[in-house]
């Protein structure tokens, strides 16, 4: 599974929201220990929605990741607290909820290392990935 994550996420990173037969993928960062997302990243998050034509060929998948700092069960529950908090924005901005699926890591399969300072900031992210729907 940590091996797929990663293929996934630098297959996505080098994608274009212009490219709409491709998978799009953008992040929100988070301090430790926290689901508040702040107003520059909702934007971001509020530009990218806007830039795709036709949202609704695409499934919208949320991918919540936190550091290795805490216990599981406290980074489970905030994984869940950070999905929510993008999924909440997405529904503000009227991204249809039977498009969004979810699936919250916690600090399984991080993707970069939990053993250094910027590793951890990395790994404190939800990815939000446009799928497209195969018709």
């Amino acid at each position: 599974m940590k091996r797929l994550l990663a293929i996934l996420i630098m297959v996505f990173s080098g994608l274009e929201a212009s490219s709409q037969d491709s998978l799009i993928r953008t992040s929100i960062y988070f301090g430790g220990g926290s689901y508040y997302i702040d107003e520059f990243q909702v934007e971001e998050l509020q530009q990218f929605i806007e830039s795709i034509e036709r949202l609704e060929n695409y499934e919208v998948i949320v991918f919540s990741h936190t550091d290795n700092i805490g216990g599981r069960e406290y980074n489970e529950w905030l994984s869940r607290m950070r999905s929510g908090a993008v999924i909440e924005e997405l529904l503000e901005m009227q991204v249809p909820a039977e498009l969004i699926k979810t699936r919250n890591f916690g600090l399984s399969n991080p993707l970069y290392t939990n053993t250094s300072h910027n590793g951890r900031v990395m790994n404190r992210r939800v990815d939000v990935i446009l799928w497209p729907i195969v018709f």
